[in-house]
């Protein structure tokens, strides 16, 4: 009888703190619970003091605020703080760039379906349709991916003449300055119809889409600069491209080397005040035939003619700068893998510019990290997704119609289990990508940076992407090793490892963004949690953080509560519910 007792009674005692952690109880509230619960068990079995003794004091330390801050915030803050490397103002800024969307809600752990289910479908207005199905079509009439690869290594006149007129380089630019302005989902749509007949022409257009002077211009430049270029762009008669990778700075986008330093100098015949530059840019796509360049760079005032002698050091800015402006040297061609869309090198030694040229002005000075993390996190999730999508289900389209016709053994190859095997996959993470392109599209449809989202995107569109045209290779065999112009995968599959590397490499995208930014985004304590290390006033930090720490203790516990428990009795029915219903046939009907 005493053991059943005591049994009952740690048993009511281990259920009472699941249910803390489940109901997620303030620290205050949960306390008391847990010593009313303490009580009560020890009445039941005196032996069950065991752990409640333990339980007991935790709660006490808990409430006692001076007890809990020499026992656990202090020391957690002080080793905490000693760990933590210092955060730079770059640094600070990549973290905190952009916003947050339905990823919040998977970092979070319990996502909110009846919000997922109310988004949108995104769907194409008749203006965009009509765009896919004219100019579009006629673009990629013109487009012969074989002769542009093994004879031309560039587009044709016509076909360039044909994007420039037609606008695919100002699909982004608002009408009131000649562009198109379309979403984020007819960019995404346009880009996998090109790309479906030429990789070469759908990064030659979508560049000036993604991260350009166009982007940068519209969200940050001033009303002169915007009527300066917009209109150029927006036409075709302006060519832009962005120097932001150099030959030591890769992934490592924050430590270029490139400089510009405050000072006088002449600008048409005048002595103005702007920037002495030195850069050099290397793998800079559409430089060979750029007209304007954007420049990214750190810019110092060691006189502080800015009017502020106590910041010399101002960070990474960035400007527009003429490609014809004098100094400025557009090099060479690069090869890249064999893809020859325009890509190449800028550079310039002692180049001066007004300080005009600065996007947005002076007062954006120093903002230039913020301004690339933002917008190169809304390109990211529309071009390469994009690409990857159109590649993966022009494989699975000519893959599966190759394992039709070719026979072996008497037999259709597409008859083997081992075939279906990989043409299953190659079908399910097609239909994966097209979901994951309509669910990103819509987001970004909706306004905001989801600098998170994006990364997601273009880390899993581009390692997809790799993983279908390899298992298609491995059908189609030596058709897909010997190259010549009825060979239909050697051009994705050549062109891989551009995806996988540009607008943030895959493994840095991976650990960085998705995890690193991820965490810092998405999770509701942490990046506050990390300001407070890095306060100078440590005493008022540590009051905030005692505050914080313990409601990410309560977080980290609901949330590791709640699976323990799905793992027993499962998840939610209304997920399920949900997920059944996305299967349904919409009603809509456009095609790409």
């Amino acid at each position: 009888m005493a053991i059943g007792l005591f049994i009952l009674a740690i048993i009511i005692q281990l259920a009472m703190v699941l249910a803390i952690f489940l109901l997620s109880l303030s620290r205050v509230t949960g306390s008391i619970v847990a010593l009313v619960a303490v009580l009560v068990t020890a009445f039941i079995s005196p032996w069950s003091l065991i752990l409640g003794i333990p339980i007991a004091l935790l709660c006490i330390v808990l409430l006692v605020a001076p007890i809990r801050q020499s026992l656990i915030t202090r020391p957690v803050y002080k080793t905490l703080g000693g760990a933590m490397p210092s955060m730079s103002d770059t640094e600070r800024e990549a973290l905190d760039a952009g916003t947050s969307w339905w990823e919040k809600e998977l970092f979070m752990g319990n996502p909110d379906w009846d919000t997922f289910a109310q988004y949108p479908y995104p769907e194409l207005s008749a203006e965009e349709q009509s765009f896919i199905d004219n100019e579009v079509e006629v673009l990629c009439a013109m487009l012969d991916e074989w002769k542009i690869q093994h004879e031309d290594k560039e587009l044709s006149p016509e076909a360039w003449q044909f994007i420039k007129a037609n606008g695919f380089l100002g699909l982004i630019i608002p009408k009131e300055f000649g562009g198109l302005d379309f979403s984020s989902y007819a960019q995404s749509r346009i880009m996998s119809k090109i790309a479906s007949r030429s990789p070469t022409a759908a990064v030659t257009c979508m560049v000036p889409n993604s991260l350009g002077p166009g982007e940068l211009l519209m969200h940050y430049g001033t009303d002169e600069q915007k009527q300066r270029w917009l209109p150029g762009l927006a036409k075709g008669d302006e060519v832009p491209c962005f120097g932001l990778t150099g030959p030591e700075a890769g992934s490592d986008a924050g430590a270029i080397p490139d400089t510009g330093v405050v000072c006088y100098g002449t600008h048409e015949g005048e002595q103005v005040l702007g920037l002495r530059m030195n850069f050099s840019k290397r793998w800079i796509t559409l430089a060979p035939i750029a007209t304007v360049v954007g420049l990214a760079f750190k810019m110092h005032d060691p006189e502080g003619l800015l009017g502020n002698p106590d910041k010399t050091d101002y960070g990474i800015t960035c400007a527009l700068v003429p490609a014809s402006h004098e100094g400025v040297i557009i090099g060479p061609r690069h090869n890249p893998i064999g893809s020859p869309f325009m890509n190449g090198t800028v550079d310039g030694k002692d180049v001066f510019i007004p300080l005009d040229y600065i996007i947005g002005g002076v007062e954006n000075a120093g903002r230039g990290w913020r301004m690339l993390m933002e917008c190169l996190g809304v390109g990211r999730g529309i071009s390469l997704p994009a690409l990857s999508t159109s590649a993966s289900e022009m494989t699975y389209l000519s893959v599966g119609a190759f394992a039709k016709v070719r026979e072996q053994f008497k037999i259709s190859v597409g008859k083997f289990e081992g075939v279906q095997d990989a043409t299953s996959r190659m079908a399910s993470n097609t239909y994966m990508l097209e979901a994951f392109r309509h669910l990103v599209t819509c987001g970004l449809n909706q306004g905001g940076t989801p600098s998170v989202m994006t990364a997601m995107a273009k880390y899993y569109a581009t390692e997809t992407m790799r993983s279908v045209v390899n298992d298609g290779m491995d059908v189609v065999g030596g058709r897909a090793v010997q190259m010549g112009p009825r060979n239909f995968l050697a051009t994705p599959y050549q062109a891989i490892p551009v995806s996988i590397t540009v607008e943030g490499a895959n493994i840095l995208t991976r650990s960085l963004m998705i995890f690193g930014q991820g965490a810092m985004r998405c999770h509701p304590y942490l990046f506050d949690e990390l300001q407070l290390l890095q306060s100078e006033n440590k005493e008022s930090a540590l009051k905030q953080f005692d505050t914080l720490f313990f409601k990410h203790l309560g977080y980290t516990f609901n949330r590791g509560a709640k699976a323990f428990v799905a793992g027993y009795v499962g998840g939610s029915n209304h997920a399920q519910a949900l997920r059944t219903a996305l299967l349904v046939p919409t009603t809509n009907t456009s095609t790409a």
